[in-house]
């Protein structure tokens, strides 16, 4: 018999979650089932018993997979099964792996795969909100050690009101959409988007975020008791030796903290002043005992570099590179840098460069994300491109891995907002870092802004990032970075991403290593933050103020006219046959829209402006009431005994009768037209007996 365990709790606003264990996946180390409404996600944590040999890190793998059956649907991918995760299924696995990473012990080292699938939906709850919650709960009944427990949650806002986990429906009206983890005492991870909210009010969203974090806690808590869940695990995964460490402290600390003070701008010079400190200190071992205590010394040294730099920045309150606290790096920012891209951008920022591209596509470019819970549609695309030359080092390119995608999906949605949906095209933005050394993702936002203003997208608002750090001691003391370098992000506490406006933010992205940050702290930053992005966006600013009036001359056009969908019919023709000629003659895409109510809209893209005007013209034209009185040129379709058949409007017939041809008797027009012939003709209106356009040649004619 299945002995499930199963423990319900009220999340704090009447709505249930429910945990189950012991019916499903019993052979993993811990899987817990999460039901919210009809939304179930199973999750599942196995770790290898003992740690790989040389691994001096923690292994951990999390996967988040959605289950199209889930929601009663089948793949449309060709082999219609489930394949390699999507992009939104790779963002959040991202949330919950640094969410749960710094929750390891610092010394386990086995391999850890955290799994969790999407196996049921009820198409309203967004499921990524409870994912993290369930790889908790899955931790909590297992052995696998952690130091703390944790949750996330949705923040969403909507009419100055703070909501818990907001639905699909509720989550497209609010301000806020931002997913936050903690333990419960301190806040892990945040990431999310905005409609340019304060520094205060995203405070609020996260103390709102923390106090639901707690309860839910709690309840993993009670659930790990009630299914009696294993003691944690003993291990031993590293070799330690505190004689070799503490008289590397003593010989090496000093030297370390010279080079960390030396204020050296350039990267490299710091990396190979650092690297030669270590070198010149393993000559005084034999190769034997290098290749005992080579991988404990590496180690050691990293811990003393750690420190040093650390105490450096705190004691002495400047940087690596000889900055101060909230000193931003110079930057040189540059537009219009490809002659035929549609829209390009140059920012570069100390030792960091983006090239950032804009394209302009039709709706045929269209982003479609086929999602177990629905398909959804992208017209704004954004890319992040890492290449390894950009750090200096050779590397495989293996296409983007969850990096690029994490980094590009902080940027997208850093501007995403402010992007016009009226535009008509698709856009597509492409980032590529030629130079790395901090905060590429935001350099990806200050080039997006500009690249768009330099392509002619009228953005409601220029957007600026910066990415802050922070350093903390044992004795309370603290130093806020602004702008930092890969090297302060590796041994900070913190790397807090803030992107947004003159008016507010519009997406963070925050990761915490250390325990225990104050709101005050968190404030501090976020003030700090905007300090540093209007710094940083005056210099954008002078590269291009505003965004330029016309497309490049080079740039797809695109005009959309109403049009009464009566019409919809005679602009398509039969089997398509009218739109497409349209299309092949003047060289555009033409698409018709239902917008509601008695007119429709007519969306018409080209290469360049004539083409599009000629569209526009030919759909006047079959959309056009005749007027009476009128002369046009008509095409003749067809010749019949009685008279002939002409065109002379896009779509629109006539019978010009035999006895309107002209003054003259006759007994065929076959003798003087022929099918293709133009002819002048007068339109007379609609004929009372047989309802159809009437026309005639012959009034134009002086009578003889």
């Amino acid at each position: 018999m299945l002995n499930a365990v199963t423990h319900t709790f009220d999340i704090g606003d009447g709505r249930t979650i429910t945990l189950e264990t012991g019916k499903l996946a019993r052979q993993a180390h811990g899987s817990v089932v999460v039901k919210f409404n009809n939304t179930m996600l199973l999750a599942t944590v196995v770790s290898a018993n003992e740690a790989k040999e040389g691994v001096d890190f923690m292994p951990l793998t999390v996967d988040y997979q959605e289950k199209f059956s889930a929601s009663g649907r089948i793949p449309g991918s060709f082999f219609k099964r489930e394949g390699k995760l999507s992009d939104y299924e790779i963002l959040v696995s991202r949330l919950v792996d640094r969410a749960l990473r710094p929750l390891f012990p610092e010394d386990y080292h086995a391999d850890t795969q955290v799994l969790i699938y999407l196996i049921s939906s009820d198409k309203k709850d967004m499921p990524d909100a409870l994912a993290g919650l369930a790889a908790s709960a899955a931790l909590a009944v297992s052995d696998v050690p952690v130091t703390k427990i944790m949750s996330e949650v949705r923040v969403g806002k909507v009419n100055g009101q703070f909501i818990l986990n907001p639905d699909i429906e509720t989550l497209e009206k609010s301000k806020i959409d931002m997913i936050v983890a903690a333990t419960e005492t301190d806040i892990v991870m945040v990431e999310g988007e905005m409609d340019e909210i304060s520094e205060d009010e995203m405070i609020e969203a996260i103390q709102f975020a923390h106090n639901a974090i707690r309860i839910q806690i709690q309840a993993i808590k009670e659930f790990a008791q009630k299914a009696n869940a294993p003691a944690k695990r003993e291990y031993q995964h590293e070799t330690k030796d505190e004689d070799l460490k503490q008289k590397m402290y003593s010989d090496l600390f000093d030297k370390v903290y010279e080079v960390a003070k030396s204020k050296n701008p350039n990267k490299q010079e710091r990396k190979k002043a650092f690297a030669a400190v270590l070198e010149e200190y393993k000559k005084q071992f034999s190769e034997e005992e290098l290749k005992e205590k080579s991988a404990l010394i590496d180690k050691y040294y990293g811990l003393i570099e750690y420190d040093a730099v650390r105490k450096m920045i705190l004691e002495e309150r400047f940087r690596l590179d000889g900055r101060g606290l909230k000193d931003i790096r110079p930057i040189y920012c540059e537009v219009n840098y490809l002659p035929m891209a549609h829209g390009s951008a140059i920012f570069t920022r100390g030792e960091t460069q983006s090239l950032t591209t804009v394209t302009l596509g039709t709706p045929d470019d269209i982003l479609i994300l086929d999602k177990a819970i629905k398909i959804e549609e992208e017209k704004f695309i954004l890319h992040y491109n890492f290449p390894p030359f950009s750090t200096g080092e050779v590397k495989p390119m293996r296409g983007p891995g969850r990096r690029e995608i994490g980094h590009g999906n902080l940027a997208h949605r850093a501007l995403k907002r402010m992007v016009p949906q009226d535009t008509g095209y698709t856009i597509r933005v492409v980032s590529d870092i030629l130079e790395s050394n901090g905060s590429s993702s935001m350099a990806t936002v200050c080039a997006g802004t500009l690249a768009l203003m330099d392509a002619g997208i009228q953005i409601k608002k220029p957007v600026a990032g910066i990415a802050m750090g922070l350093i903390t001691d044992d004795k309370g003391n603290y130093a806020v970075l602004s702008d930092i370098l890969g090297d302060e992000d590796h041994l900070g506490d913190m790397d807090f991403k803030v992107c947004g406006t003159k008016d507010g933010i519009t997406a963070v992205q925050m990761d915490l290593k250390v325990n225990g940050l104050s709101y005050e702290i968190m404030r501090e930053a976020l003030y700090q933050a905007r300090e540093g992005r209007m710094h940083i966006m005056n210099e954008m600013l002078k590269a291009l103020s505003e965004p330029r009036k016309e497309l490049k001359q080079h740039a797809p056009r695109y005009v959309s006219m109403d049009v009464p969908v009566e019409y919809f019919g005679a602009i398509i023709g039969p089997g398509g046959k009218i739109i497409q000629e349209i299309q092949r003659e003047t060289q555009t895409t033409i698409q018709l829209e239902e917008t509601g109510g008695i007119m429709g809209r007519a969306n018409i893209f080209g290469a360049n402006e004539q083409a599009v005007k000629a569209a526009v013209n030919k759909i006047k034209l079959i959309i056009a009431i005749p007027e009476v009185g009128e002369i046009y040129t008509a095409k003749v379709k067809s010749i019949m005994p009685y008279g002939a058949f002409v065109e002379f409007l896009p779509g629109k017939d006539a019978l010009l009768h035999i006895s309107e041809y002209d003054w003259t008797r006759r007994e065929t027009l076959a003798d003087v037209l022929k099918e293709g012939d133009t002819v002048e003709v007068k339109y007379l209106g609609i004929d009372p007996k047989t309802g159809k356009y009437k026309v005639s040649r012959k009034v134009l004619l002086t009578k003889s």
